[in-house]
């Protein structure tokens, strides 16, 4: 199983991150990582993101804003 993050604008369009992601093996290591890098990704163009499992959504879009 692979985790991977979409990152997207405000208006849901994909962009690209200001810090260059993986694969995750795992659900938690994915979140761990978006935790830890949110700010840069916000400061570099990101508003949300979506967790996607083998391509299959799991949630999202998740804003990166601290509102």
């Amino acid at each position: 199983m692979a985790w991977t993050w979409r990152f997207e604008k405000s208006d849901g369009t994909e962009t690209k991150p200001a810090v260059q992601p993986e694969e995750f093996p795992t659900q938690g290591d994915a979140e761990s990582w978006i935790g830890e890098e949110w700010r840069e990704l916000l400061e570099g163009g990101a508003e949300q993101v979506t967790l996607f499992e083998d391509g299959k959504k799991i949630y999202g879009p998740m804003s990166l804003r601290a509102e």
